[in-house]
């Protein structure tokens, strides 16, 4: 095993390039990642692989695990947390495969998985990245795939119209809720809980943008590929297991508000500051929609107080930015 820290670069490897690179950032999730390192060295038996986990300054002996249980796999340990985008790209420096797969530690492969993912990118030579069909714990359907956020994606969820009409292809336009997920077909972003990408898209389009800390990169890093002319697809064939949220639930309340300001970085990235500034206001707008029902909730005792507090949260942010 080659381990070293964020900041050093590992020597010694063989000339050959394995078929896929998976890279595994890991804050606080020992158990999760020893389940989902299980699962998908089971899944890649068969195919040349290399496995790299940064772990960001985890304090519960995630990163000792690796190294006592899984001496094949490079291990990077960061003294800080470095985020997803920026952990995911030291992977990156460290990878040498023809494929770099983002996975989530909460994740757990299901059978050949990742060579599927494999196979069907060397059948799609215009693909630059492909997402893979997520399943919940209890094996129902997970979305992971959508539009880029908009001012109307946005607007829908603020009014309550993405719950109240899911099947509507135009309400539920964001989460595709209208759709069973069961066919291939072109998408704007797939999620990055596990996301496979061409190392020569990467290379002509940059790494993942450091400057998102969790959340909206991959639709960031997928945008710039469009640009480019390479394709993103929703593949069904490969499925996993993603049990959500485990790293974001340490922030607490705050991840919604990372979620929102991430979202609003992609759009003054992308759409400029006025629109981004809008979205700020129609996120605004949802908050004080949603804050009245929760005060009475509240005061009735049927209701949360962490609830109001996160809206109150909202509407301040969505005031000062």
């Amino acid at each position: 095993m080659k381990e070293t820290s964020a900041s050093q670069t590992l020597g010694g490897k063989s000339e050959s390039v394995p078929d896929l690179s998976i890279s595994i950032v890991n804050w606080n999730t020992r158990d999760l990642l020893d389940d989902c390192l299980k699962s998908a060295k089971k899944s890649c038996a068969e195919i040349d692989h290399e496995i790299i986990v940064v772990d960001n300054s985890s304090s519960d002996g995630s990163a000792d695990m690796v190294a006592d249980k899984y001496p094949d796999v490079d291990l990077v340990r960061s003294r800080i947390n470095l985020g997803f985008a920026t952990a995911n790209n030291v992977a990156f420096k460290h990878s040498r495969g023809r494929y770099f797969l983002l996975l989530n530690s909460d994740t757990i492969v299901l059978d050949d998985a990742l060579p599927a993912m494999v196979s069907f990118m060397d059948d799609h030579p215009d693909a630059g990245a492909a997402g893979c069909k997520l399943l919940n714990q209890d094996g129902s359907l997970q979305r992971s795939c959508s539009p880029f956020p908009s001012l109307m994606t946005e607007l829908f969820d603020a009014l309550y119209l993405s719950k109240l009409f899911p099947k509507s292809r135009v309400f539920g336009s964001y989460a595709m809720s209208y759709w069973g997920f069961n066919e291939t077909r072109e998408v704007d972003f797939a999620g990055g809980s596990c996301l496979i990408l061409r190392r020569d898209a990467v290379k002509e389009v940059g790494l993942m943008d450091e400057s998102f800390f969790m959340y909206t990169e991959e639709a960031d890093w997928c945008c710039r590929l469009k640009q480019k002319g390479w394709k993103v697809y929703f593949y069904p064939g490969a499925q996993i297991v993603h049990l959500g949220g485990e790293s974001s639930k340490q922030y607490g309340s705050d991840i919604g508000l990372m979620l929102y300001s991430s979202r609003n970085q992609f759009l003054r990235k992308h759409r400029g500051r006025a629109y981004a500034a809008a979205h700020r206001g129609i996120v605004g707008l949802g908050a004080l929609v949603r804050l009245p029902a929760g005060i009475a909730k509240e005061i009735s005792g049927s209701g949360s107080r962490e609830f109001v507090r996160f809206q109150s949260k909202v509407l301040r942010w969505s005031v000062l930015g």
